[in-house]
């Protein structure tokens, strides 16, 4: 597990940028040896006011002004146990904010902040949480309709590093796996979180069928929006 932080440590990221009504991405970097491997949180605006944060990144205070324009922070989702490193540092400065996290991950983020929930409690309609299938350790994902335009937010179980940062960040992105020709489920993620590949397989051909698929936002690299669904077959197409 990444180390906790509970003090705000803003690493490189870039602005925030607005993919659809209410829906922003703000793309960050975790700093290693020799390179920058791509993170990312996305921010989803409330019907009722306020703002749902996933996967938690610190940042810069002109990035925080816009969230906070947006609406205060209501929710931080925190989608696996992998991605609680940064969770405490927001529950220091939101601490009226509900942090969710999927039930398997409960004890692991509850290292890191409290968690008020494992399950739906946003109660806003355009919003739905689905638990992704065949996996051994439960992560969330995350669907937002506008419209009829479906956001499909992911965490590790896709992967899209089409630009790794330096030569560190490049060995690792080829070596293991983390989509840089195409999205795809990384090779650590699928020895450490698939159970059966057949059911993650079945999730993303679910999920490539959905009426108005437009973007997939996933946690490590590039947002997919040219032929998401395409993306999901191809991606379904590994574990055949």
């Amino acid at each position: 597990m990444a180390k906790l932080n509970q003090d705000w440590v803003v690493q490189p990221h870039g602005a925030m940028v607005e993919v659809d009504d209410g829906i922003w991405t703000v793309a960050g970097n975790i700093v290693m040896p020799l390179g920058k491997f791509p993170r990312r949180m996305t921010i989803v605006a409330l019907a009722e006011g306020g703002a749902v944060i996933w996967s938690a990144i610190p940042l810069g205070e002109p990035e925080m002004a816009r969230i906070e324009a947006i609406g205060t922070p209501r929710f931080l989702i925190v989608p696996n146990a992998g991605h609680r490193a940064d969770v405490g540092a927001w529950h220091r400065r939101y601490p009226e904010a509900k942090i969710i996290a999927p039930p398997s991950a409960r004890e692991a983020v509850g290292e890191a902040a409290p968690v008020d929930a494992t399950d739906d409690i946003i109660g806003d309609p355009a919003i739905r949480f689905e638990r992704i299938a065949g996996t051994k350790e439960d992560e969330f994902a995350l669907l937002v309709d506008r419209g009829g335009r479906v956001t499909l937010i992911l965490n590790d179980i896709l992967s899209n590093v089409r630009h790794p940062e330096g030569i560190g960040a490049n060995i690792m992105a080829r070596l293991f796996g983390f989509g840089v020709k195409r999205p795809r489920t990384s090779r650590p993620v699928r020895r450490a979180f698939v159970e059966a590949g057949a059911a993650v397989a079945a999730q993303f051909r679910c999920w490539a069928a959905l009426p108005g698929l437009t973007r997939i936002i996933v946690s490590h690299g590039d947002v997919i929006d040219a032929d998401p669904a395409g993306a999901l077959e191809q991606a379904a197409s590994d574990y055949d």
